[in-house]
């Protein structure tokens, strides 16, 4: 069988198995529509978690990012890793113990202010439809390639699964799909990482591949850095995101984002006690771990064989550049979805592939004619989907790894989504404006909003922005400007009074959007690019993707002037906080 009939029946047959658990799990309660009920066990939901938190990002862009941007894109690797093993110490079994369905609601009883709790909504929705665009990116290019379809077609396909399983069940629905597509993705990642391990070095284990040798004895790495230094780029094991500042910016954006994200955080509502809270990050971060040392392996591998499919041997003479009516098939492939585009500058038939913004590497280039370097576009999130195609591995393999794509990028979204439409309905319309309405009325509402959010989610799905790890590392430094630093607060922080918090949320927020808007375009204006930058005028020379931990520090400094300015919470408050850092005993 052919590629086309291995993706339908592959992605066809998850697609069906995820409308069936969500024709299974129907949401029958608000509990159960916002916390799956409030009984998952915590290998169950260490699952979910996994498959809500490693969104297209991770499966999709995180892998191509690496790949071209080499030991500087390991800013993701530690940032999304260490700041989870903050949200399983410094935030989940907390609010697991305060025991609501949402971050808003915990922000507006602990600050005593339903002024702080709709703050905190508009904080939770800027964060999480600024996420979910760039899972609509991932949907998107996976179907665009392998179904053939435009991209706008199988963005509308993606948004119809996720109606389905996520307006009906709910968290209770989202859960056990979660669960079943975290098994689709961890397979799909992993199996042809095994493949291509095993051809570039002939060990199967991608981690260990990744440190072996190739054929001629070569490690892989230096070898990798061979190739690309042949063609002007940098040194892969050597290269940085701007400066170290930058990175360690970067970085700590990333984890405390992480520690902010709602979408995860509600995941540890749906446990029994806070031991399984606990328990479930633990497990959870088991399951990450998986793909996440995999990740480098895929990155350098899939860099190497790109790049030698295009240049076969050596640069600097001309029969290193392949005719282009001869290009690999995977190549025809991807130029038609338009994520790959070539454009033969100076008419010679061939592809010059090769770093023209190297002044050094100029000689080389005119001596051959070449007028620039003609891949004019090569789009990081194709490289884990065409990644098999390189390698030409069976269409099985190939069609596995779109199932695997699609799952990311469907879970988190539908997390994402739910979070959005909790954030309506529970804490906007139930919380503050018509407390009187019935369970019943506000599960409608839930749905309601939920569909709302899908429609939402697919207008900026089909106007992204950037690709998918860039738009999502926004969301995580808007999280980490907003939402984080009065999570801290709320738990830590007894005499934080609402005051404070609610000038620290509308402070961190404030300046990282206004940052981000004047350095990338106005990201949420279709047409507009948010690639661009001028770095000039960076802060200290810190990117607008790292630009989140400069917000939270502004709202720590806000929060904690303008609560000296204020009464400190009532008694009653201060007592919550006491006992929400307490153990708690006797656990039912």
């Amino acid at each position: 069988m052919d590629v086309q009939t291995w993706t339908y029946l592959i992605v066809g047959f998850t697609f069906t198995l995820y409308i069936g658990i969500a024709i299974w799990s129907k949401a029958k309660s608000t509990k159960e529509f916002y916390v799956a009920g409030g009984n998952i066990s915590p290998i169950a939901n260490g699952m979910a978690t996994a498959a809500d938190w490693m969104s297209a990002a991770s499966f999709i862009s995180m892998a191509g990012l690496i790949a071209f941007s080499g030991y500087g894109g390991s800013v993701f690797l530690m940032g999304w890793t260490g700041g989870y093993v903050l949200l399983a110490f410094l935030v989940a079994p907390y609010l697991r113990k305060y025991g609501k369905f949402t971050v808003p609601e915990f922000i507006g009883e602990r600050f005593y202010s339903k002024t702080a709790r709709l703050v905190a909504v508009l904080c939770l929705i800027v964060v999480s439809v600024t996420y979910v665009i760039g899972q609509m990116k991932g949907v998107g290019v996976a179907f665009s390639r392998f179904l053939e379809t435009d991209y706008n077609t199988g963005l509308f396909i993606g948004m119809g699964i996720v109606f389905f399983y996520a307006v009906l069940g709910g968290m209770k629905g989202i859960t056990y799909t979660q669960i079943a597509q975290y098994v689709v993705l961890i397979f799909a990642y992993t199996v042809p990482a095994i493949f291509i391990s095993l051809e570039l070095t002939g060990n199967p284990i991608p981690q260990f591949g990744l440190l072996g040798n190739v054929s001629d004895g070569t490690p892989l790495l230096q070898k990798l850095d061979t190739v690309i230094t042949e063609l002007g780029f940098g040194q892969y094991t050597n290269s940085v995101m701007g400066s170290k500042l930058n990175m360690f910016a970067y970085t700590l954006s990333l984890m405390i984002g992480t520690a902010g994200l709602p979408h995860v955080i509600i995941r540890f509502f749906t446990v029994k006690k806070v031991s399984d809270a606990r328990l479930s990050a633990g497990w959870a971060l088991v399951f990450i771990a998986i793909l996440y040392t995999t990740a480098p392996a895929v990155a350098a591998m899939a860099r190497l064989k790109f790049t030698k499919t295009i240049q076969v041997d050596k640069v600097g003479e001309v029969s290193g550049n392949i005719e282009y009516e001869k290009r690999p098939e995977w190549f025809k492939n991807w130029e038609k979805t338009g994520l790959l585009k070539h454009e033969d500058k100076n008419g010679d038939g061939r592809i010059q592939y090769y770093n023209d913004a190297d002044k050094s590497f100029a000689s080389v280039a005119s001596e051959y004619g070449w007028k620039g370097n003609e891949m004019t576009k090569v789009d990081k999130d194709i490289m884990v989907l065409a990644n098999p195609e390189i390698a030409k591995l069976p269409g099985w393999v190939v069609a596995l790894v779109v199932a695997g794509g699609l799952a990311a990028a469907l879970s988190t979204a539908a997390g994402l989504l739910l979070a959005i439409s909790s954030s309506i309905s529970h804490d906007l319309l139930k919380g503050i404006f018509r407390p009187e309405i019935s369970e019943k009325q506000e599960l409608n509402a839930s749905r309601i909003a939920m569909v709302g959010a899908i429609l939402l989610a697919g207008y900026f799905g089909l106007n992204p922005p950037d690709f998918a790890a860039g738009t999502v590392a926004i969301a995580f430094g808007l999280a980490a400007s907003s939402i984080f630093p009065v999570l801290m607060m709320g738990i830590f922080v007894k005499r934080m009074n609402r005051e404070g918090a609610i000038a620290g949320m509308i402070a961190g927020l404030g300046v990282t959007l206004l940052y981000v808007f004047q350095h990338k375009g106005i990201m949420f204006i279709p047409g507009t690019s948010y690639m661009g930058g001028m770095e000039d005028n960076w802060f200290f020379g810190i990117t607008p993707n790292a630009f989140g931990a400069v917000g939270a520090i502004v709202n720590f400094v806000v929060a904690f002037i303008v609560s000296k300015m204020a009464k400190d919470p009532p008694e009653e408050v201060q007592n919550l906080v006491e006992d929400i850092r307490l153990p708690q005993i006797n656990e039912n």
